[in-house]
């Protein structure tokens, strides 16, 4: 579907100095109007919303201000993925800063499962504890709060997940609200933040920020100021950037503020962790050349500190945090790693064995799959669910089988909101939670059959929903393809969910000679011939055996060998976005075909 919105985009264009095309793909991204396309191009933390919109923040600063002032001590209960440890880091250091006296706990993903439980209210409590501040969680735990106050402890929440509710024949849908001292969640009822789709960690940056205010401590600081000028909050403004990336938050509105400025702040962290990590990964930025992204961060960095949770425990994603030199963070950093590529390992085992289930089963004809891998970790089981999405795109549950009964994750695709759809089902869970697009449960195994029915007679996707659209921006030629458009396109990250980097369509495109490349020879590079007869190089990143089976059984293999030999006459339509490749310090226009026909 190639994008149709309407603007005055040579208006648009003089009055920001930019070109048409890209005033074009900001009328794609749904920004409308000057002051909200100048707030996309131009805002600075400055634009950042107040963090006194957020309901409940008068309350918790108001109490937490009071605890520290009695030297009361204060645990703070995070979760075990890297917005959990990135909020109890950004709580932690930030509590610390005014005087409090703060530790963490971060739940064992196996042992604890999910967020707050009864074992670490216990444990709170025989500590001494006099104030818990969850953090990533907490919404959907009123019995375990409940038992906190009755044990005599204050209760903070802070958490971005959807508040439980009940539907009521009479009354409609009532939310239940968790009875603790102070309750910050922007998808609370009655909560005027203006925009709600922001992560665990940064309602708990914008908790800090309102501390910080009321012990007249320094404000964020602006990308020009002096680099010596910047404070606490500048570097925990790094893992909201971080931590909102990593949790497939939608980059628009503030989200795409805060995760654009602390991309910059990053180029040089001074949090040792944070650099350590891209040192053990190979990617440290300097200059235009190694350009820190979004990408990196969801792909590469932020993998190694879920990894901790999934397969080990996300008290070490925290440590690493945590470190104060480089000495103490690159042995943290590269464990997290290693954790990260056996994690690697075993999802594309499973991920095999569960596209065998649905290949050879029943469950091939159902609308939403539900996927028992009894031996798979749990741990891995929402990462699975997420590959399942991509190559079936349909609504996936993965279920594992656990200590407890079973335990599973889910994805979503656009149209289906999983949490509300689970929500009608809640009979066959023990536990459950998520959002839009994901979610987590537990349940008896006993129950799978019968759930998997009824998730699915209660599915009304149609077969029109249920096909993936592609969304073309633009139907360019590549003979269109500058190094300025390029250079230009900068000016739109970063690029993620909600703001997804500019794709382009050539149809009839010649593919002269391929080349396979990579560790793995899962990467094809394309010699290609565009509309003015140019040689154009491509690459191709996607599914390299998928790819040669198409041509064979479109063309012949005879076509597919000359096209190896450098002798190809084959033609495609194919879907791009452009990039500048760095190599031995020469930069080269580089064309990355996303999908073909």
């Amino acid at each position: 579907m190639v994008a149709a919105k309407r603007a005055d985009f040579n208006r648009i264009a003089e009055q920001f100095q930019i070109s048409p095309v890209l005033a074009r793909l900001i009328r794609n991204r749904d920004v409308v109007g000057d002051a909200e396309i100048d707030r996309y191009l131009n805002a600075t933390v400055e634009a950042l919303y107040d963090p006194k919109l957020l309901a409940g923040m008068e309350d918790a600063v108001r109490i937490l201000k009071e605890k520290i002032r009695l030297h009361r001590p204060i645990r703070i209960i995070g979760d075990y993925d890297a917005d959990g440890v990135c909020s109890a880091y950004i709580l932690k250091k930030g509590l610390q800063c005014c005087g409090a006296r703060a530790d963490t706990a971060i739940p064992h993903r196996v042992r604890d499962g999910y967020g707050l439980n009864e074992q670490l209210v216990q444990k709170a409590h025989q500590d001494g504890i006099d104030t818990i501040v969850t953090c990533d969680n907490g919404i959907a735990a009123a019995q375990q709060i409940r038992l906190a106050r009755t044990l005599g402890m204050t209760m903070i929440v802070t958490d971005h997940h959807e508040v439980p509710f009940e539907e009521d024949p009479q009354e409609g849908r009532r939310y239940l609200l968790p009875p603790a001292d102070a309750v910050i969640d922007p998808k609370q009822p009655g909560c005027a933040y203006p925009f709600p789709e922001i992560c665990g960690a940064t309602v708990a940056f914008k908790l800090v920020q309102e501390l910080f205010a009321a012990f007249s401590l320094p404000p964020v600081r602006s990308l020009q100021e002096d680099e010596k000028s910047l404070g606490v909050l500048d570097e925990l403004l790094e893992l909201a950037a971080f931590a909102t990336v990593c949790d497939v938050m939608p980059l628009q509105d503030e989200n795409r503020i805060l995760v654009r400025h602390g991309l910059k702040r990053m180029q040089k962290s001074r949090n040792h962790g944070l650099a350590a990590l891209m040192e053990v990964n190979g990617i440290l930025p300097d200059g235009r050349e190694k350009t820190l992204r979004a990408y990196h961060i969801g792909f590469i960095l932020g993998p190694c500190l879920n990894a901790s949770g999934r397969l080990d425990t996300a008290a070490r994603a925290l440590s690493l945090l945590e470190s104060e030199s480089r000495e103490e963070a690159i042995p943290k950093a590269a464990q997290l790693k290693q954790l990260n590529d056996s994690r690697k390992e075993m999802t594309e085992r499973y991920v095999q064995e569960a596209a065998q289930l649905i290949e050879g089963g029943p469950l091939r004809e159902d609308r939403v799959l539900v996927v028992f891998l009894p031996d798979c970790h749990e741990s891995i089981a929402g990462i699975i669910a997420g590959r399942l999405r991509e190559r079936y795109y349909r609504p996936v549950f993965v279920l594992t089988r656990s200590e407890e009964g079973v335990k599973g994750s889910a994805r979503s695709i656009e149209g289906y909101h999983i949490y509300e759809e689970m929500t009608k089902c809640s009979c066959f869970f023990t536990k459950y939670g998520g959002h839009r697009m994901a979610a987590g449960l537990s349940m008896e195994e006993a129950d799978i059959p019968a759930f998997r029915r009824r998730i699915n007679e209660l599915c009304t996707l149609t077969q029109d929903q249920l096909q993936e659209c592609v969304h073309i921006d633009i139907p360019m030629p590549l003979s269109y393809v500058r190094f300025s458009l390029v250079e230009e396109l900068e000016k739109l990250e970063p690029f993620g969910t909600g703001n997804p980097r500019p794709v382009f369509a050539q149809k009839d495109l010649l593919f002269c000679a391929a080349r396979v490349l990579g560790k793995n020879r899962s990467v094809l590079r394309f010699e290609v011939e565009d509309d003015q007869g140019k040689s154009r190089e491509m690459m191709y990143f996607g599914d390299r055996e998928g790819f040669e089976h198409d041509l064979i059984s479109r063309y012949g293999s005879e076509e597919l060998q000359k096209l190896y030999a450098g002798n190809g006459r084959i033609r495609l339509d194919v879907v791009y976005y452009p990039s500048i490749r760095f190599y031995q310090g020469n930069a080269r226009l580089q064309i990355v075909m996303q999908r073909y026909r």
